[in-house]
């Protein structure tokens, strides 16, 4: 049986703004093992990208962590100070930022930049050692050696993209997040950059957090997945379980609108509406508002919370009903 590698429990995360505060991450739960694949996935502004800021502890600094756990190797994240997360950053966990072009310091080499990370974790390695090691990444992630003398401006799009690849590798990591790593890159580079951090995650058996709106990625990427929704998690389980016997309307809803390219084809179902404000309290199923399946059980003053419907696959429940 696979280690479990990172587990978050019941993560709560707030913005402080002049409106009040965003309540971005709400009781979050999720764990990933040994040489796994965890995806998160749902619409911009659920709360995935502030799960992964929290998880490196670099979210604004207006973000407040109020509650929860996040712990790497049985090691607590939440309360550590600066110098004691610098040493996590990059060798523990790293991060394959969304938009690798504002990624880069422009006026410093590629490569110095991928070298200064390493020195800082690995000060008693020579900078040939250094050179050598940032020659392999390149390999691996299908970069030519010249890109390490090579300013950021001087590579297109993919070739950042793959750098910022090379560079969340160059700590050897135990777990590695990919935020949207594929945004603003054209459909066949990014088939390219999919493949490529596949083949790397297989190749040095990484655990990996792949954080996407596209659930047809997640679907291609992941072993277990998460769908986030106003925050919260609202149904999770092993990927293929969850594609083949959804059970939160959210899931469906999300399943519904994508196109696939086998069976029958069938027309594809818009979400109406948006998801709501995370300023303000949202009492009982965040999602009842927009649910196509809303029934007379989906009270506002129901709790909510995760019930296993399924081996390890869990649905956010009010009462006896889920959504």
């Amino acid at each position: 049986m696979s280690k479990e590698v990172l587990s978050v429990k019941n993560l709560n995360m707030h913005y402080e703004t002049l409106s009040g505060d965003v309540h971005a991450v709400k009781d979050v739960s999720f764990s990933v093992k040994e040489g796994e694949s965890f995806g998160l996935v749902g619409e911009s502004g659920c709360g995935k990208t502030s799960v992964a800021m929290s998880l490196l502890q670099l979210q604004a600094d207006n973000a407040k962590i109020s509650s929860g756990s996040i712990q790497l190797d049985g090691v607590e994240l939440v309360g550590m100070n600066e110098s004691e997360l610098r040493k996590v950053r990059w060798d523990g966990i790293s991060i394959v930022f969304q938009g690798a072009m504002n990624a880069w310091n422009p006026v410093v080499k590629v490569g110095e930049q991928i070298r200064e990370a390493i020195r800082e974790h690995y000060p008693e390695k020579s900078k040939a050692e250094n050179t050598e090691k940032i020659e392999s990444l390149f390999k691996m992630v299908g970069l030519d050696a010249s890109v390490i003398d090579r300013f950021p401006h001087e590579l297109s799009g993919g070739m950042k993209q793959r750098a910022i690849i090379a560079l969340a590798l160059s700590c050897d990591p135990k777990v590695v997040i990919a935020d949207e790593p594929t945004t603003a890159l054209d459909v066949v580079i990014q088939d390219q950059i999919l493949k490529e951090i596949k083949k790397v995650q297989e190749l040095l058996g990484l655990s990996l957090i792949y954080i996407s709106h596209d659930i047809a990625v997640i679907a291609e990427m992941t072993n277990r997945m998460a769908v986030m929704y106003a925050g919260r998690v609202v149904e999770s389980g092993p990927t293929a379980e969850i594609f083949a016997n959804p059970r939160h309307s959210y899931t469906k809803a999300l399943l519904e609108s994508t196109p696939s390219v086998v069976g029958d084809r069938v027309k594809l179902n818009s979400l109406e509406g948006e998801p709501p404000s995370l300023i303000d309290e949202i009492p009982g199923c965040s999602f009842a508002p927009r649910c196509p399946n809303k029934t007379t059980t989906c009270k506002p003053e129901l709790d909510m919370k995760l019930v296993e419907v399924g081996p390890e696959h869990y649905v956010d429940i009010c009462s006896k009903e889920s959504h």
